[in-house]
């Protein structure tokens, strides 16, 4: 019996690039003897006629084509999630449509897990060539970062792009959490992983949603979600203030009591009132981002809600 390949494939703006990611795909789908593919386009409250290239392929491939249409932009964490909770396949595929991830390492993925016994083989890309150079500094020293102050590694340049498991998958859907960080999910996990290297490939049709900003938020929650480490900072500069500040006030005493009052010094004093203030706005600002997903998280509101299904 052929074993089903559900593939996620999140969407948003991206009209152009649907009916190329499926012929792609379909490509590589004729010379999988022994599998099948079974399509998920999660449609992420896009304002083009991205629904409509959806519910196209849909009719032309009624038995392979599905799609989940959001009723607004709840963003790419939650489209995943939708397309893993949808999925029905053995295997569960996750993949870009601009088809920056190569639908051609999927025979090599499957060969990962049937044969050499994988839980999930992911992708990594080992170049960045195309990318504006600071967008590649910042994503490199990210996941420096990350893996320095969280358990959970992060592999450098890890893509989403993988082929997981239905056991995988299903412990990926114990953890219904508001707040989602795939990547960090995906290893959090466990289960045993290959990364299959390849080098950046270029979009095929459109432009990326993805600014600097919105990729820099995406890096702080996901530093927030896997790590305590920024709550154990502001607390360590915290204590270093107060030590210093007594330091400080205990030299101005024994300078007084020897030398005398010496006349204030008014431009010293307010940056000193300013740094300390800064400090204190800088601690309150990284415990009020942790209080901020706590609140998100005890409302429990729904991470998603469909508008449209088939």
């Amino acid at each position: 019996m052929r074993k089903t390949i559900s593939i996620i494939v999140p969407c948003y703006n991206e009209q152009e690039s649907i009916p190329l990611f499926y012929a792609a795909v379909e490509k590589v789908a004729a010379t999988l003897t022994n599998h099948q593919i079974e399509y998920w386009f999660v449609n992420d409250g896009s304002s083009d006629q991205s629904l409509a290239e959806m519910r196209a392929l849909q009719t032309t491939d009624v038995d392979h084509v599905h799609y989940i249409s959001f009723s607004r932009n709840f963003g790419k964490e939650a489209a995943l999630y939708a397309g893993l909770q949808a999925a029905t396949g053995d295997y569960v595929a996750v993949m870009d449509v601009d088809l920056q991830d190569p639908p051609a390492l999927l025979p090599e993925m499957i060969t990962g897990i049937e044969q050499d016994g994988f839980d999930c083989v992911g992708t990594r890309r080992t170049t960045r060539v195309g990318e504006p150079p600071i967008r590649s500094f910042f994503a490199k020293q990210f996941y420096r970062i990350i893996n320095r102050i969280s358990q959970t590694e992060i592999v450098d340049g890890a893509r989403d792009y993988r082929l997981m498991t239905r056991q995988m998958v299903d412990a990926i859907l114990e953890m219904s959490e508001y707040n989602r960080f795939s990547k960090g999910i995906f290893s959090w996990v466990g289960f045993d992983t290959k990364y299959l290297e390849y080098q950046n490939q270029d979009r095929v049709a459109g432009t990326t949603s993805w600014s600097f900003w919105g990729l820099f938020k995406y890096s702080l929650d996901g530093i927030v979600t896997f790590s305590e480490t920024p709550l154990a900072i502001a607390s360590f500069i915290g204590f270093f203030s107060f030590i210093i500040a007594s330091l400080a006030l205990i030299f101005i005493i024994i300078r007084a009591l020897i030398f005398g009052d010496p006349t204030t010094g008014w431009p010293s004093l307010i940056s000193v009132m300013l740094m300390v203030g800064g400090l204190q706005l800088l601690c309150l600002g990284i415990v009020g981002k942790y209080i901020g997903k706590i609140y998100l998280e005890v409302k429990n509101r729904p991470v998603y809600i469909v508008k449209e299904k088939k």
